[in-house]
């Protein structure tokens, strides 16, 4: 029941955050005009909060020509590029996605660490349930 009801308030929390991201990310006529493309970069464990982070993240990026345009929030980066740049694509050192948008662990990994910390901790205490029990 609680895993069902952790589910739909991620689900309700996603939808807003790109319905905010809709409201936040307006472009200029310019900006439109020229062509450009836009991506947002996002972390699942708020890796942001660090510069340090921001700005491995902005170097990274700028290999493929993304310039970095704000920081919505710890786990929300965006950038943009003309689009022209993806003519550059195919000299990119191996392992650069210009396309990528998870910086870090990914929402799914971050689940599947926090699912097996849990199954751990469940079997522990188990573990010592039964121990326990064997020493009466």
């Amino acid at each position: 029941m609680a895993g069902s009801s952790a589910a739909i308030h991620a689900a309700i929390e996603k939808k807003r955050q790109e319905q905010e991201e809709e409201e936040m990310t307006r472009y200029t006529d310019n900006e439109l005009a020229e062509d450009y493309e836009f991506k947002i970069v996002r972390s699942a464990t708020g890796a942001f909060k660090k510069r340090q982070s921001v700005e491995q993240v902005m170097a990274e990026e700028g290999l493929a020509g993304w310039k970095f345009v704000e920081k919505f929030d710890d786990n929300r980066l965006r950038f943009k590029r003309p689009s022209s740049a993806r003519r550059n694509d195919f000299s990119l050192p191996p392992g650069v996605d210009p396309y990528r948008t998870t910086y870090g662990m990914g929402e799914a990994g971050l689940a599947f660490v926090i699912m097996g910390s849990i199954a751990l901790a469940v079997g522990l205490i188990i573990l010592i349930i039964f121990l326990a029990g064997g020493m009466s």
